[in-house]
C-alpha cells in the first residue's frame, strides 16, 4: 500500500512539474510576442495616449502570424519526435 501511495505522489509531482514548466513556457512565450510586437508596431516617441489606427492594425497583425508561426513549429516539432 506504501509504495502504492509512494508511486502516486510521484505521478502528481510529475504532473505538477510538468504543469509549471507549461506555465513558464506561456509566459516565456507571451512575454517574447510582446515585445517583438511592441518594438515593431509601437513609435520610439509617444504622441498620443492611445495607439493609433496604424498601431492597432500592425499588432493584430503581428500577433496573428506570431501565434501561426508559433503553432507551425509546434505542430512540426510534433510530427518529427520520436516514438515512445
Amino acid at each position: 500500500m506504501a509504495a502504492k501511495d509512494a508511486a502516486s505522489n510521484m505521478e502528481k509531482e510529475q504532473i505538477f512539474g510538468m504543469a509549471e514548466k507549461e506555465m513558464e513556457y506561456r509566459v516565456d512565450l507571451f512575454n517574447r510576442l510582446t515585445k517583438t510586437c511592441f518594438d515593431k508596431c509601437i513609435e520610439k516617441r509617444y504622441k498620443e495616449s492611445e495607439l493609433n489606427m496604424g498601431e492597432n492594425s500592425c499588432i493584430d497583425r503581428c500577433v496573428s502570424k506570431y501565434w501561426q508561426v508559433t503553432n507551425l513549429v509546434g505542430q512540426l516539432l510534433g510530427s518529427n519526435r520520436p516514438p515512445m
